[in-house]
């Protein structure tokens, strides 16, 4: 702010120097004008005089003693004429301009500068950051919040189209316990862009927190919607964690976050999902106690009426994986050149994810796949076998009996 006074006062002060230079330089110009001409005059007039001395010298008019006597004469006046400060005649003709019109310019000048500033500039402006910041560092968390929703749905009522805008402000709701108002933002957003996943993980929320924290009917047809668009969308994975740890739900909680961490996004928070999901495996073992590592027995045998339609090179793949939604792949194995029927054991050294506790698992999904191309992906020509409801206290026993087209 003071720079930018100093800077106003530097434009102001060239525009006055603009003003009075050019009226001091003329007073200057005048003056020294003025004892020119008077010091040509008064040479003239000696030369003029003493032109007619030595005429009259040389006629025999004047004697040699008359004629010195006359010159030194001359000489003398002519010094005190050059001494004199000036002559009345010669300050008639050339007079000094006055302050009136470079006085009266000045001050043109500074009040047309205010008026313009005044109508058209913004000073009003320049003390607000400051007393933005002396406002927010008294207000407490509740004021802050409470300003920054002001501040929102000021911008939505400018620009009803920001989808952004509504976004934020959604979420500052939910924040500030207006789940009426949040819920209504978000339908918003999705009037202007779309229903999106993303977009209905957070009504969702703000419908569990309206019915104090219970996902209802509601809120169930949306989190099951949000999940058929994305099944790794993080804010709806989020509230199915969180409604299971409350719950006292830990297996579940932990397969929710576990599926956010195994998705790709930069936009999630990594550290606080593995602390919540190192929580919850806290709270499962203190619930469960000491529990022995777990092995998962499978025994996979091959249909008679398919036996014709294997090499001997193909690749087995064991796959394990939760059996609720969302799914989150627990256990795999790779197995070559298999002679059926095989027993495979999976424990811990198979998991897909070396943080994943499965003391808490009791049933799981098993899915066999044959591979011909030696790839994970189901393909035509392979054969494969699932078990809905694989268990860990008893040998689960798959037979590949489907061809795959």
């Amino acid at each position: 702010m003071t720079l930018f006074w100093i800077a106003i006062a530097l434009v102001v002060f060239s525009g006055l120097l603009l003003i009075w230079i050019p009226h001091f330089r003329q007073q200057h110009l005048l003056q020294t004008e003025a004892s020119g001409v008077r010091k040509q005059t008064n040479l003239e007039v000696f030369a003029e005089r003493l032109a007619n001395l030595k005429q009259e010298f040389q006629q025999g008019q004047l004697e040699q003693q008359e004629f010195a006597a006359l010159k030194q004469e001359l000489e003398v006046s002519l010094l005190q004429d050059i001494k004199q400060v000036g002559d009345d005649s010669l300050d008639n003709q050339i007079q000094k301009k006055g302050l009136f019109w470079p006085s009266l310019m000045s001050i043109t000048l500074l009040a047309l500068s205010g008026y313009l500033y005044q109508q058209l500039g913004a000073y009003q402006q320049l003390a607000i950051p400051m007393q933005a910041n002396d406002a927010h560092s008294a207000m407490g968390p509740e004021m802050a919040l409470g300003q920054r929703i002001k501040l929102l749905e000021a911008e939505v009522q400018a620009q009803p189209d920001n989808s952004q805008a509504w976004f934020t402000l959604g979420h500052a709701y939910i924040t500030n316990n207006q789940y009426n108002q949040a819920i209504a933002a978000f339908d918003k957003v999705m009037e202007l862009v779309g229903v999106q996943a993303e977009l209905l993980g957070p009504k969702a929320t703000a419908l569990y927190y309206q019915a104090d924290q219970t996902i209802t009917a509601e809120a169930q047809v949306i989190i099951d919607k949000a999940l058929a668009l994305d099944p790794k969308d993080p804010s709806t994975l989020l509230l199915v964690g969180m409604d299971a740890f409350f719950k006292a739900n830990y297996p579940q909680a932990i397969d929710a976050w576990q599926l956010i961490l195994s998705s790709d996004r930069s936009d999630i928070d990594r550290g606080a999902l593995i602390n919540a999901i190192d929580a919850a495996k806290a709270q499962l073992q203190a619930q469960s106690g000491p529990v022995a590592a777990k092995e998962l027995a499978i025994s996979v045998s091959l249909a008679p009426q398919l036996t014709d339609n294997i090499s001997g090179t193909e690749t087995l793949y064991v796959f394990v994986r939760t059996q609720t939604e969302p799914k989150t792949p627990l256990l795999l194995t790779k197995l070559t050149e298999v002679s059926f029927p095989v027993t495979v054991t999976l424990d811990a050294r198979h998991a897909i994810n070396e943080q994943l506790n499965m003391n808490g698992l009791d049933v799981v999904e098993i899915v066999v796949l044959l591979s011909k191309n030696a790839s994970l992906k189901p393909q035509a020509g392979d054969i494969q076998a699932k078990l809905a409801n694989g268990s860990f206290s008893k040998p689960n026993e798959l037979v590949l009996d489907t061809l795959l087209e």
